[in-house]
């Protein structure tokens, strides 16, 4: 009896493997390279784009909100479309890797082509070439100047200044004061994280008590967070008070 039902069992459950392997839908897009389809969070492979917190400069050198700007070409791009997503592996942070196409397009070579992301060459060499066109072209990012959304997760001083042009001498000090001054770098980044006296990253949403009373600069170690997602990402937990 066994031996029946085994090959039985195994030819039921291979459409279910194949089709785990894949996901469609029109997705919630949270930023460039990141999506949601149904209750599936997903990371696109093989590129990084700037987080919705992350300031860049302009062609003329002025902040600019260039992880929102990202995220919103999407959308307008292929926002209200079916995505046809194969997926890879879950990462570290429990979202599906995966390659994604809309109407047959490639959306991670449409967003480095575009330069609204890099080519994330640390896990996949696949689009250099486009982020090569797309400096030369100074398209996106490229316009202006800004750190790779790799560095600007763990920026300090010494971070590189990316760009198309020379970056102005000031480019490094705007860009790392930006990430932490007074003002919140978009209106869906308003979380406050900062280091209390025992050296714990704490965070605190707007309707918290101490939430006006906790003064963002770069020198106290103080910075924004768009999610609490990202805000417990970066080792942070909620104020008890």
């Amino acid at each position: 009896m066994r031996r029946l039902l085994l090959p039985a069992l195994i030819a039921l459950m291979m459409p279910m493997t194949a089709n785990a392997a894949e996901i469609n839908g029109v997705p919630k897009i949270r930023e460039a390279d990141q999506i949601v389809i149904g209750s599936t969070r997903i990371r696109l492979h093989g590129v990084d784009a700037p987080s919705v917190d992350q300031l860049c400069l302009d062609s003329k050198g002025e902040r600019w909100s260039c992880g929102v700007a990202a995220r919103d070409e999407l959308i307008r791009h292929v926002g209200t479309k079916s995505w046809h997503c194969k997926t890879l592996h879950l990462d570290r942070r429990g979202r599906m890797l995966a390659q994604c196409t809309v109407d047959g397009e490639d959306i991670q070579k449409w967003l480095v082509q575009h330069g609204w992301a890099l080519a994330f060459v640390k896990y996949a060499r696949d689009y250099e070439a486009e982020e090569k066109a797309a400096r030369a072209a100074k398209a996106g990012l490229w316009a202006g100047a800004f750190f790779a959304p790799w560095d600007w997760r763990v920026r300090n001083k010494k971070t590189t200044v990316l760009g198309a042009v020379k970056p102005p001498d000031t480019a490094s000090a705007i860009l790392l004061a930006s990430a932490s001054g007074p003002v919140a770098p978009s209106p869906e980044c308003t979380i406050k994280g900062n280091v209390n006296r025992s050296g714990h990253c704490i965070y605190h949403r707007p309707e918290s008590r101490w939430y006006a009373k906790i003064k963002m600069h770069v020198s106290k170690g103080t910075r924004w967070f768009c999610s609490v997602e990202e805000a417990e990402a970066a080792g942070c937990r909620e104020t008890r008070r």
